[in-house]
């Protein structure tokens, strides 16, 4: 039974100007790894509400899981609840429990709830509060789709929240054996291998290092016997 799918939809001008470097998919990716959750597409979009509308529309029918990342602040340019709201067309507004966390967070540090930190507590209808256990501005489930903070450090705080009400397969299992050959001496029978075993992702990642050609190859797949097997065939044809 093939594993449950997902996606990423990091959202932010500042990561497609390069100002700031996402960390976020790496993160993710792992996590869903250890779980047996395929993360099959990771999309990045600016703040633009109709790219945001359009990608999370197209990514919740894809798959059967969505995270995002970004774009849940205070400032003018945080939108990603209003879009996700004109996604699945619910109304939005400051919900009563999320006020109600902010106030008592800011109470405790003497910091008043203005109209701008308010905006972090607009939830569309019908979502699920994600915890944050960093900064208490929470994140949301709406559908499929799993609304978090780009601040890695509660990014991954929310993932952790989200992660095991979700149901998993099979962890992937993944083994490197290198092999200091150029490419196109190994790609006959890379490709030979691949056809053989269908399930398994196999692929080829050439490096040069002191003007020698070679490459790691990885095979990954949910059944360490069969990966084992490929990798025995591999390393027959090219011996370490």
């Amino acid at each position: 039974m093939p594993n449950p799918t997902a996606a990423m939809l990091v959202i932010g001008d500042e990561i497609l100007s390069g100002r700031t470097r996402d960390a976020n998919m790496h993160f993710l990716s792992g996590q869903l790894t250890e779980a047996g959750i395929d993360l099959r597409e990771v999309r990045v979009v600016s703040d633009d509400p109709d790219a945001i509308v359009g990608a999370v529309k197209a990514l919740s029918a894809a798959y059967e899981t969505v995270f995002t990342s970004g774009g849940i602040g205070p400032t003018h340019d945080d939108i990603t609840a209003d879009c996700i709201a004109k996604a699945f067309d619910a109304s939005i507004d400051v919900r009563a429990d999320a006020r109600a966390l902010l106030q008592a967070h800011y109470d405790r540090q003497g910091t008043e709830l203005n109209e701008a930190r308010l905006r972090m507590a607009r939830i569309p209808d019908g979502a699920i509060l994600i915890d944050n256990p960093v900064s208490i501005a929470p994140g949301f489930t709406l559908g499929n789709v799993h609304v978090m903070a780009g601040v890695p450090a509660v990014f991954q705080a929310m993932v952790a929240t989200v992660l095991p009400t979700l149901t998993g397969g099979a962890p992937l299992i993944s083994k490197t054996y290198r092999i200091e050959r150029g490419e196109g001496d190994i790609a006959g029978p890379l490709g030979d291998l691949a056809k053989e075993y269908p399930d398994l992702s196999i692929g080829s990642y050439p490096y040069q290092k002191e003007g020698k050609y070679g490459a790691n190859i990885v095979i990954r797949g949910t059944d360490e016997g069969i990966v084992n097997v490929a990798l025995a065939k591999l390393t027959a044809v090219f011996p370490a």
